[in-house]
């Protein structure tokens, strides 16, 4: 088996794709991020940047199989299913898991089927031949996919919910927290709780402290609270995600310079990036 453990991100941004010449070194999609934990192939978030995924798949794959983990149904996180061509192919097959709707006596095949019928779009789910399997959970609980691969959860604060993942592999850890809210001057334990220890934390960034003073309740931290974050839970390296679309190029490279220095070794995240950790 293949022993590599790589992170590739194919959309950074939160809210709304704002593609133009301001956002061009940082990136316009919405969030997607591409785990590979040795053959196994992982999807974080169906955002905009999932249609270029499903395009370089085509170029490289005769035949995909995937886990698609949401951290949520926001429009944001999930405009890019209805585009992404690989599902559109019978020969492939994708596990898309949620951990929220549960709660809300709601399964995610009803949530996405929403999105494609009249008068939200012109054809119905129906017309992606692909195996679609829909795998709906409680935030909290931990899984395995294959005998190699550990999948742990938990919920998120934000509005309508959301589920954090931490993916365990090969003796490494990514965790994934996005639209999440923290309450001033306290830490999430829930948070702490997962991404303890763990070697790549991507954190919901959409905000600097300033700013996060007129946009409480909205469901959104700072990268300034995922440095107090990582410092508690002795986690490795910051990764600031889902930038506001009000963020240009210009603004998110201040933000990546004051990050390295605050928590050397962190990054503020960018289309096209890929990480190794094993």
């Amino acid at each position: 088996m293949n022993p590599g453990f790589t992170v590739k991100f194919w959309g950074v941004r939160g809210t709304v794709p704002c593609p133009g010449p301001e956002t061009v070194v940082f990136g316009g999609n919405t969030a997607c991020v591409e785990v590979r934990c040795g053959d196994q192939l992982l999807i974080f978030d169906a955002g905009s940047g999932l249609r270029p995924l499903g395009k370089a798949l085509l170029r490289t794959q005769p035949r995909v199989r995937a886990h698609l983990f949401l951290s949520h149904t926001h429009l944001d996180h999930i405009l890019g299913l209805p585009f992404f061509k690989p599902a559109y192919d019978e020969g492939n097959q994708f596990e898309l898991w949620n951990g929220h709707l549960r709660r809300q006596h709601k399964t995610l095949k009803q949530v996405l089927c929403r999105i494609m019928e009249k008068p939200y779009f012109p054809v119905p789910m129906d017309v992606m031949h692909a195996a679609l399997i829909y795998r709906d959970f409680d935030a909290g609980e931990a899984f395995r996919i294959g005998e190699d691969i550990k999948i742990s959860t938990t919920e998120l604060i934000h509005p309508g919910g959301a589920t954090g993942y931490r993916v365990e592999f090969a003796g490494r850890s990514f965790c994934y927290i996005t639209d999440t809210e923290h309450t001033e001057g306290k830490l999430d334990q829930n948070i702490l709780h997962l991404i303890e220890g763990g070697d790549i934390v991507v954190y919901d960034a959409t905000y600097t402290e300033p700013e996060y003073e007129r946009f409480k309740r909205w469901g959104h931290s700072t990268w300034q609270q995922g440095v107090r974050l990582c410092e508690a839970a002795k986690a490795g390296r910051l990764v600031a995600f889902h930038h506001d679309p009000a963020h240009d190029d210009k603004s998110l490279s201040e933000i990546d310079a004051a990050l390295q220095r605050a928590w050397p070794g962190s990054f503020v995240a960018r289309e096209g990036q890929l990480l190794e950790l094993a």
